[in-house]
């Protein structure tokens, strides 16, 4: 079994089953965030042994699953070149159009260094909005300057 694999089983538990994603990680960790459980059964995080056997029994999944959830994934989930999906491109654009704004702006406030995905963290909410209601995200990473040697 291969950690795809344990992401489709758990795409098609949570199908079966009319699960959303917040009740998923509330259920698997109330403490977690639902972005880091989320992250972790689509392949891209690792959930703790409590996190994966309680993950493991809400969407029936088998003890080689349970065991790939713990796993340290190799990450990155999208395939080379532009996302052709037209939500995860739009992010993408965003890279596009605003990625040398935000490379200047962190860097003339922080110096030279990158902001980590590693000590990360975000938060998402829905804003109504009379013209359409909008998408709110936080993104929160440390800075790590880069060494001078």
């Amino acid at each position: 079994m291969k950690r795809a694999d344990v992401t489709e089983a758990v795409l098609s538990a949570k199908r079966a089953k009319k699960l959303g994603w917040n009740t998923i990680a509330k259920k698997v960790d109330p403490k977690t965030s639902p972005i880091v459980i989320t992250c972790a059964l689509l392949g891209q995080m690792v959930l703790t042994e409590e996190q994966a056997k309680k993950a493991g029994k809400l969407l029936g999944l088998g003890a080689e699953a349970i065991q790939i959830l713990q796993e340290i994934p190799y990450r990155g989930s999208l395939p080379p070149g532009p996302p052709t999906d037209p939500l995860i491109y739009r992010f993408y654009e965003l890279v596009q159009v605003y990625g040398t704004t935000f490379k200047e702006l962190i860097q003339e406030e922080f110096g030279d260094g990158i902001m980590s995905a590693i000590d990360f963290d975000m938060t998402m909410e829905r804003l109504p909005d009379p013209k359409g209601d909008r998408v709110k995200l936080v993104m929160s990473g440390k800075f790590l300057p880069y060494r001078r040697y």
